[in-house]
């Protein structure tokens, strides 16, 4: 099975699924869109009121602020592959509860392995748990660590940026670091996994 074929069968999987109770309010599943052949694989929390209805990730105002970071260094979103934590809106956009999170788990480590991408930037706090669990996102947004052979890079979720705006700034200098990192990313053979060390190893490429 190649990469297209698995994340179209992730996708009809989480259609379907019903492993946590967020399904019980699910009207559409959103798995995640992008090509198979990304270079970069944005991971956020979970989808809200929009992409409930819509089925697509980042579709409300956070998506437009995602898409604007986006051009400002000159990629579009049909370039990148975006998807969730968690594939349905937890109710009234609470936070996804430890349950939900394991699963899901299966469906985006599936995502990963297929899409192989060069970096993974994680969007907001739950993602970034995903692969820097005790860190905080205030701390470490923007700098880049390799976790199991792979460069994952924790941005400021875009929705805390509308929230906050002192934060925008700051998610915007990440974004512009973005294209060095891909760079840097491309030239360095990623090592095997099982080479990785336990602990993230934070790097130092600007």
């Amino acid at each position: 099975m190649n990469a297209t074929e698995t994340l179209a069968q992730v996708a009809a999987e989480c259609a379907a699924c019903t492993n946590c109770g967020l399904h019980a309010g699910r009207k559409k599943a959103v798995p995640g869109v992008g090509p198979a052949e990304a270079e970069i694989l944005f991971i956020g929390e979970g989808p809200g009121y929009n992409e409930n209805e819509q089925g697509l990730p980042f579709v409300g105002q956070a998506g437009k602020l995602l898409d604007e970071m986006l051009a400002s260094i000159g990629l579009r979103r049909a370039q990148v592959f975006i998807t969730n934590v968690v594939k349905c809106r937890p109710p009234a956009n609470r936070d996804p509860q430890p349950e939900e999170l394991a699963a899901c788990n299966e469906y985006l480590e599936r995502q990963i392995a297929a899409i192989n991408p060069k970096v993974i930037v994680t969007l907001g706090r739950f993602s970034m748990a995903k692969f820097l669990p005790n860190a905080r996102i205030s701390a470490v947004h923007g700098q880049p660590h390799t976790i199991n052979g792979r460069l994952v890079v924790p941005f400021f979720h875009p929705a805390a940026a509308l929230h906050q705006p002192d934060r925008r700034p700051a998610l915007a200098a990440d974004f512009a670091r973005l294209p060095a990192l891909i760079a840097a990313a491309t030239q360095t053979e990623p090592p095997h996994p099982a080479d990785e060390p336990d602990e993230p190893r934070q790097l130092t490429l600007f």
